[in-house]
């Protein structure tokens, strides 16, 4: 399985692949989970997100592109507040440990 993962994901090609399988209903899915080494349950939620977002294969271009642009915005954003809580976790930490009172919230 390790061929189809990117950073210890499984990727968009794969479960695309793995859920036409499983949409064409020549196997069963545990047969398919098994194959590809997945859980009936995580073929289930693939299967259910691609028939959600089937639409959008023949959607407008131009709103996919912004819906990109959106949900890249959505992932930074994501990523800073983490990076913001680790710092504000590190300042408790050495404020504890320096005997240095931090400000209540208000």
């Amino acid at each position: 399985m390790n061929t189809q993962t990117t950073r210890g994901k499984l990727t968009p090609e794969f479960k695309a692949k793995v859920v036409i399988e499983a949409l064409r209903e020549q196997s069963t899915l545990v047969d398919i989970g098994k194959k590809y080494e997945i859980t009936q349950a995580q073929l289930s939620r693939w299967k259910k997100e691609f028939l959600a977002n089937a639409a959008a294969a023949f959607g407008d271009p131009e709103q996919q592109q912004e819906m990109k642009k959106l949900e890249a915005e959505r992932d930074s954003c994501h990523r800073k507040i983490g990076e913001l809580e680790m710092e504000l976790d590190f300042a408790k930490r050495v404020s504890k440990a320096l005997g240095i009172p931090i400000p209540a919230k208000d």
